[in-house]
Protein backbone atom coordinates (compact mmCIF):
# COMPACT_ATOMS: atom_id res chain seq x y z
CA UNK A 1 0.00 0.00 0.00
CA UNK A 2 1.12 3.61 -0.75
CA UNK A 3 1.77 5.98 2.30
CA UNK A 4 -1.43 6.58 3.54
CA UNK A 5 -1.27 10.29 4.96
CA UNK A 6 -3.54 12.62 7.94
CA UNK A 7 -4.43 14.97 4.78
CA UNK A 8 -4.98 11.67 2.81
CA UNK A 9 -7.45 9.66 5.29
CA UNK A 10 -9.41 13.41 6.00
CA UNK A 11 -10.48 13.38 2.19
CA UNK A 12 -11.36 9.68 2.46
CA UNK A 13 -13.39 9.93 5.82
CA UNK A 14 -15.52 12.60 3.94
CA UNK A 15 -16.20 10.63 0.93
CA UNK A 16 -19.74 9.45 0.11
CA UNK A 17 -18.42 5.81 -0.03
CA UNK A 18 -16.76 6.03 4.15
CA UNK A 19 -20.00 7.38 5.69
CA UNK A 20 -20.44 6.33 8.98
CA UNK A 21 -17.16 4.06 9.26
CA UNK A 22 -15.26 5.46 11.69
CA UNK A 23 -11.52 6.85 11.25
CA UNK A 24 -9.95 4.48 13.16
CA UNK A 25 -11.22 1.41 10.81
CA UNK A 26 -10.35 3.54 7.55
CA UNK A 27 -6.26 2.06 7.55
CA UNK A 28 -7.45 -1.61 8.28
CA UNK A 29 -10.10 -1.40 5.48
CA UNK A 30 -7.87 -0.36 3.27
CA UNK A 31 -5.61 -3.31 3.54
CA UNK A 32 -8.52 -5.49 2.47
CA UNK A 33 -9.22 -3.37 -0.56
CA UNK A 34 -5.63 -2.94 -2.83
CA UNK A 35 -4.80 0.41 -2.82
CA UNK A 36 -2.97 2.70 -4.95
CA UNK A 37 -2.19 6.20 -4.52
CA UNK A 38 -0.95 7.74 -7.98
CA UNK A 39 -0.17 11.51 -8.51
CA UNK A 40 -1.35 13.54 -11.71
CA UNK A 41 -0.41 16.90 -13.37
CA UNK A 42 -3.15 19.16 -14.61
CA UNK A 43 -4.38 18.29 -17.94
CA UNK A 44 -2.95 14.95 -17.61
CA UNK A 45 -5.17 11.51 -18.29
CA UNK A 46 -6.19 9.63 -15.38
CA UNK A 47 -8.58 7.03 -17.27
CA UNK A 48 -8.72 6.72 -21.13
CA UNK A 49 -12.02 5.64 -23.37
CA UNK A 50 -11.51 2.13 -24.41
CA UNK A 51 -9.85 1.44 -21.13
CA UNK A 52 -10.59 -1.56 -19.18
CA UNK A 53 -10.87 -1.18 -14.76
CA UNK A 54 -11.57 -3.24 -11.88
CA UNK A 55 -11.37 -0.59 -9.80
CA UNK A 56 -13.09 2.64 -8.34
CA UNK A 57 -11.15 5.94 -7.95
CA UNK A 58 -11.33 8.29 -4.86
CA UNK A 59 -10.04 11.82 -5.22
CA UNK A 60 -7.97 12.55 -2.20
CA UNK A 61 -6.99 16.21 -3.70
CA UNK A 62 -7.25 18.47 -6.38
CA UNK A 63 -10.19 17.69 -9.32
CA UNK A 64 -11.23 15.63 -12.39
CA UNK A 65 -13.59 16.56 -15.28
CA UNK A 66 -15.51 13.14 -16.74
CA UNK A 67 -15.53 13.90 -20.35
CA UNK A 68 -16.76 12.24 -23.77
CA UNK A 69 -15.44 12.55 -27.28
CA UNK A 70 -16.84 11.05 -30.23
CA UNK A 71 -15.47 10.14 -33.31
CA UNK A 72 -16.15 13.76 -34.79
CA UNK A 73 -14.17 15.42 -32.07
CA UNK A 74 -17.43 16.56 -30.32
CA UNK A 75 -16.85 16.78 -26.88
CA UNK A 76 -19.52 16.28 -23.89
CA UNK A 77 -18.11 17.07 -20.09
CA UNK A 78 -19.98 14.48 -18.01
CA UNK A 79 -19.06 15.91 -14.86
CA UNK A 80 -16.83 18.13 -12.75
CA UNK A 81 -15.57 16.34 -9.48
CA UNK A 82 -13.73 17.50 -6.87
CA UNK A 83 -11.93 16.17 -3.55
CA UNK A 84 -13.77 13.08 -1.83
CA UNK A 85 -15.86 12.46 -4.63
CA UNK A 86 -15.47 9.63 -6.83
CA UNK A 87 -15.76 8.16 -10.24
CA UNK A 88 -15.53 5.00 -12.45
CA UNK A 89 -17.68 2.59 -10.27
CA UNK A 90 -19.66 1.83 -13.04
CA UNK A 91 -17.31 0.46 -15.38
CA UNK A 92 -15.63 -1.07 -12.31
CA UNK A 93 -18.29 -3.17 -11.66
CA UNK A 94 -18.94 -4.78 -15.65
CA UNK A 95 -15.18 -5.03 -15.95
CA UNK A 96 -15.62 -6.57 -19.86
CA UNK A 97 -17.09 -3.35 -20.98
CA UNK A 98 -15.02 -0.75 -22.02
CA UNK A 99 -14.83 3.27 -20.93
CA UNK A 100 -16.64 5.52 -22.81
CA UNK A 101 -15.11 8.43 -21.10
CA UNK A 102 -12.02 10.06 -20.50
CA UNK A 103 -11.30 10.80 -17.18
CA UNK A 104 -8.68 13.88 -16.93
CA UNK A 105 -7.01 16.01 -13.88
CA UNK A 106 -8.86 19.42 -14.24
CA UNK A 107 -5.62 20.62 -11.05
CA UNK A 108 -2.91 18.66 -9.81
CA UNK A 109 -4.53 15.80 -8.02
CA UNK A 110 -3.94 12.83 -6.28
CA UNK A 111 -6.05 9.56 -6.89
CA UNK A 112 -6.68 6.65 -4.64
CA UNK A 113 -7.88 3.72 -6.67
CA UNK A 114 -9.37 0.69 -4.35
CA UNK A 115 -10.07 -3.07 -6.43
CA UNK A 116 -14.22 -3.31 -6.80
CA UNK A 117 -14.61 -6.72 -6.20
CA UNK A 118 -12.95 -6.44 -3.05
CA UNK A 119 -15.24 -3.55 -1.92
CA UNK A 120 -18.44 -4.93 -3.03
CA UNK A 121 -17.50 -8.51 -1.19
CA UNK A 122 -17.79 -8.81 2.31
CA UNK A 123 -13.44 -9.98 3.14
CA UNK A 124 -12.82 -13.28 4.73
CA UNK A 125 -11.88 -11.69 8.20
CA UNK A 126 -15.61 -10.38 7.95
CA UNK A 127 -14.66 -6.71 9.18
CA UNK A 128 -17.02 -4.56 10.78
CA UNK A 129 -17.11 -1.76 8.45
CA UNK A 130 -17.82 -3.92 5.02
CA UNK A 131 -21.69 -3.97 5.43
CA UNK A 132 -21.57 -0.30 5.33
CA UNK A 133 -18.54 0.42 2.78
CA UNK A 134 -21.21 -1.97 0.27
CA UNK A 135 -24.77 0.23 1.64
CA UNK A 136 -22.42 3.42 1.21
CA UNK A 137 -21.47 2.13 -2.80
CA UNK A 138 -25.36 1.56 -3.72
CA UNK A 139 -25.86 4.82 -2.53
CA UNK A 140 -23.58 5.88 -4.79
CA UNK A 141 -25.09 4.53 -7.64
CA UNK A 142 -28.25 5.89 -6.68
CA UNK A 143 -26.99 9.60 -6.47
CA UNK A 144 -25.18 9.09 -9.63
CA UNK A 145 -28.40 8.02 -11.51
CA UNK A 146 -30.16 11.23 -10.26
CA UNK A 147 -27.10 13.41 -11.50
CA UNK A 148 -27.43 11.70 -14.64
CA UNK A 149 -31.13 12.45 -14.97
CA UNK A 150 -30.38 15.77 -13.70
CA UNK A 151 -28.37 16.45 -16.86
CA UNK A 152 -30.66 14.56 -19.18
CA UNK A 153 -33.38 17.40 -17.67
CA UNK A 154 -31.10 19.82 -19.00
CA UNK A 155 -29.56 19.18 -22.36
CA UNK A 156 -33.32 18.00 -23.43
CA UNK A 157 -35.42 21.41 -22.79
CA UNK A 158 -36.08 23.47 -26.06
CA UNK A 159 -33.72 26.08 -26.58
CA UNK A 160 -30.18 27.14 -25.45
CA UNK A 161 -31.98 29.74 -22.94
CA UNK A 162 -33.95 27.46 -21.23
CA UNK A 163 -30.76 24.51 -20.98
CA UNK A 164 -29.17 27.53 -19.14
CA UNK A 165 -31.94 28.74 -16.74
CA UNK A 166 -32.64 24.96 -15.90
CA UNK A 167 -29.00 24.04 -15.09
CA UNK A 168 -28.55 27.84 -13.22
CA UNK A 169 -32.07 27.08 -11.37
CA UNK A 170 -30.35 23.59 -9.79
CA UNK A 171 -27.15 25.54 -9.10
CA UNK A 172 -29.31 27.90 -7.08
CA UNK A 173 -31.27 25.46 -5.34
CA UNK A 174 -27.96 23.20 -4.46
CA UNK A 175 -26.39 26.50 -2.99
CA UNK A 176 -29.37 28.00 -1.48
CA UNK A 177 -29.15 31.29 -2.95
CA UNK A 178 -29.34 33.23 -6.20
CA UNK A 179 -25.65 34.30 -5.98
CA UNK A 180 -23.42 31.15 -6.74
CA UNK A 181 -19.85 29.83 -8.38
CA UNK A 182 -20.73 27.21 -10.91
CA UNK A 183 -17.30 24.54 -12.08
CA UNK A 184 -17.07 25.20 -15.27
CA UNK A 185 -15.78 28.21 -18.08
CA UNK A 186 -17.35 29.05 -20.81
CA UNK A 187 -16.13 26.32 -23.30
CA UNK A 188 -16.74 24.04 -20.21
CA UNK A 189 -20.68 24.87 -20.04
CA UNK A 190 -20.87 24.83 -23.28
CA UNK A 191 -19.99 21.05 -24.10
CA UNK A 192 -22.34 20.43 -20.72
CA UNK A 193 -24.86 21.38 -22.04
CA UNK A 194 -24.89 20.46 -25.42
CA UNK A 195 -24.63 23.66 -27.17
CA UNK A 196 -22.39 25.89 -28.86
CA UNK A 197 -20.23 27.77 -27.19
CA UNK A 198 -21.01 31.26 -29.35
CA UNK A 199 -24.45 30.45 -28.98
CA UNK A 200 -24.28 30.18 -25.39
CA UNK A 201 -22.37 33.35 -25.16
CA UNK A 202 -24.58 35.12 -27.11
CA UNK A 203 -27.87 33.70 -24.93
CA UNK A 204 -25.96 34.85 -21.70
CA UNK A 205 -25.71 38.15 -23.00
CA UNK A 206 -29.22 38.55 -23.82
CA UNK A 207 -30.24 36.92 -20.33
CA UNK A 208 -28.27 39.85 -18.61
CA UNK A 209 -29.59 42.31 -20.98
CA UNK A 210 -33.55 41.41 -20.04
CA UNK A 211 -32.55 41.52 -16.20
CA UNK A 212 -32.57 38.00 -15.72
CA UNK A 213 -29.02 37.54 -14.71
CA UNK A 214 -25.82 38.90 -14.36
CA UNK A 215 -22.22 37.42 -14.23
CA UNK A 216 -18.52 37.64 -14.16
CA UNK A 217 -17.09 34.80 -15.31
CA UNK A 218 -18.15 31.67 -13.47
CA UNK A 219 -19.82 33.62 -10.91
CA UNK A 220 -23.81 34.29 -11.48
CA UNK A 221 -26.74 35.89 -9.92
CA UNK A 222 -30.33 35.11 -10.68
CA UNK A 223 -32.28 37.85 -10.70
CA UNK A 224 -36.02 37.22 -9.62
CA UNK A 225 -38.88 39.37 -11.27
CA UNK A 226 -41.50 40.71 -9.08
CA UNK A 227 -45.13 41.61 -9.52
CA UNK A 228 -45.77 45.26 -9.14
Amino acid sequence: MNTITTPDINAIKNSIIFKDIAEKDILPMLGCLSPTKKSYKKGSYILNQGEYIDFVCLIISGSVRIENIDIWGNRKIMSELTKSDIFAESYACVTNEPLMVDAIASSDCVILTMNMNKVMTTCPSSCNFHNKLIKNMLSVFAMKNIAFTRKIEHITQKNTREKVLSYLNYMSSKFGSNSFEIPFNRQQLADYLSVERSALSSELSKMQADGLISYKKNKFTLHIKREQ
